[in-house]
């Protein structure tokens, strides 16, 4: 799923469901529904093409992707804006209402499902038929993921990322602990396992003393083992919980994608969440509240933090910090006896207000192709869709001194599991988000989630 904040799947779509289905009205011309789709266009994309990007680390790589394009289709241009994340999906849904979103824009899966519902996507499939797009080239598994519950196709997958351990390696000598010790620790929801062994022991206060020391003041704590992600993440976790909870058999929903059953009931995943809260409660890990907002990255990079979990678009950010030598460790493995981490990939989709879809939809399929996406891959950013740009990446930030084999390891050994896909996506973000948070700061019990699981399962209910 970078250099870039992709921020935590789920945060709410401002006014969305004030949208109205049809754009007529704002496009200034008849436009097709999601149940629709554009028309076929032969030959060359023509015209301003806005494509609109939240990862300004990207830019540079999608404009000698939009380069290229212009090559081959001269009398076309590439218009490519970048928004911060909040700004970027304000500007959309705004842009729906106004008329003003761009033609093309990169898509996140907590997004599109009720961009679908809601008429917004051009169905890409009989475009990709007539020009003969193959989507059977992409890394298993990320082609599917934008195939809407009506069967059609409303994204070409971009790329992917998974969730692996930063450290600072000062701080692990510091406490006498090689880095190969990282390679094999294992977890579990009960005592954290050799997992928790670890984190202790990288936590430090004010004294000196270390979290797995007698004398150990919890109160004023100078270095945490392990650092949090910005919150407690809510419904999904990405890079807070969930590569703790994929190793316990829990999954999201009963079928991922389109599930309409929420399983935040079960005791893996309250077990998960108790075991978090538990790190914060012993001093190994800091408060949701100090840490709400802010930015785990820049608080590691400040040695504060001995290790975080974050994803893979995090990897140039992590090594650029000036003083700290970083490194990448594997996820635990857990209770499954396996690792596992979240699989996220983004995809670029149409806007059904496009005056241009048809060279909107080329742009896309350029972009989807291995000809952008090797580009990108040798940018060394994050990690393309189709695997020849995979290698590529991984060999970009080889050259840079970077070993992202933790990262891949999901994806080649298969332990990977998807992020979760249904409708009412910001509908259960604002449902469990407040409850998560109740209970890592200590106001409610694990056993809260199952009232709030209720809720969430209602709003699927008839």
């Amino acid at each position: 799923m970078s250099g870039f904040t992709r921020k935590k799947a789920g945060a709410a779509i401002a006014a969305f469901a004030a949208i109205a289905v049809s754009l007529t009205a704002c496009s200034g011309e008849a436009t097709p529904s999601a149940s629709g789709s554009a028309p076929a266009a032969a030959g060359k994309a023509t015209g301003e093409i806005n494509y609109w990007l939240w990862d300004n680390n990207q830019k540079p790589a999608y404009q000698q992707c939009a380069d290229a394009f212009k090559v081959e289709n001269p009398d076309a241009t590439v218009k490519i804006t970048q928004y911060a994340w909040d700004d970027y999906w304000s500007g959309v849904t705004n842009g729906f209402v106004a008329g003003t979103a761009p033609d093309v824009f990169t898509n996140h899966l907590s997004k599109y499902p009720e961009f679908v519902t809601q008429g917004q996507l051009v169905s890409l499939d009989d475009q990709l038929a007539a020009d003969g797009v193959k989507t059977d080239i992409y890394q298993k598994g990320l082609a599917d993921l934008w195939v809407g519950q009506d069967g059609k196709r409303y994204g070409l997958p971009k790329d992917f990322d998974t969730v692996a351990v930063f450290y600072n390696k000062k701080l692990l000598k510091d406490a006498g602990v090689a880095e190969t010790d990282l390679a094999n620790l294992t977890w579990n929801p009960t005592d954290g396992g050799t997992y928790e062994k670890m984190i202790a022991k990288l936590t430090v206060d004010a004294s000196g003393k270390r979290g797995d020391e007698a004398g150990f003041d919890k109160t004023k704590v100078k270095v945490y083992g392990l650092g949090l992600d910005g919150g407690s993440g809510g419904g999904n976790g990405q890079t807070q919980w969930s590569m703790y909870s994929g190793t316990t058999g829990w999954t999201f929903t009963d079928v991922n994608p389109w599930g309409k059953h929420y399983n935040y009931d079960k005791p893996e995943f309250q077990g998960t969440i108790a075991w978090m809260r538990s790190l914060i409660e012993k001093g190994y890990a800091p408060s949701i509240e100090a840490v709400t907002g802010q930015s785990s990255a820049d608080i590691f990079g400040a040695s504060k933090y001995a290790m975080i979990t974050n994803g893979s678009w995090m990897i140039n950010q992590m090594f650029s910090y000036k003083g700290i030598e970083t490194g990448v460790a594997p996820t635990p493995v857990g209770p499954s006896g396996k690792r596992s981490s979240m699989y996220n990939g983004l995809a670029d989709s149409v806007w059904a207000g496009s005056k241009n879809q048809a060279s909107a939809i080329k742009w896309v399929e350029f972009l989807g192709s291995a000809a952008c996406q090797d580009i990108v891959g040798k940018a060394g950013a994050v990690f393309p869709a189709i695997p020849s740009g995979t290698d590529l990446a991984q060999a970009a930030f080889k050259a840079k001194g970077v070993d992202v084999t933790n990262f891949l390891v999901h994806v080649n050994d298969g332990t990977t599991f998807l992020f979760p896909i249904t409708d009412n996506a910001s509908q259960v973000t604002n449902i469990m988000q407040p409850a998560v948070d109740a209970v890592m700061t200590g106001k409610a019990k694990a056993d809260s989630l199952t009232a709030a699981n209720e809720q969430v399962n209602q709003l699927f209910a008839g």
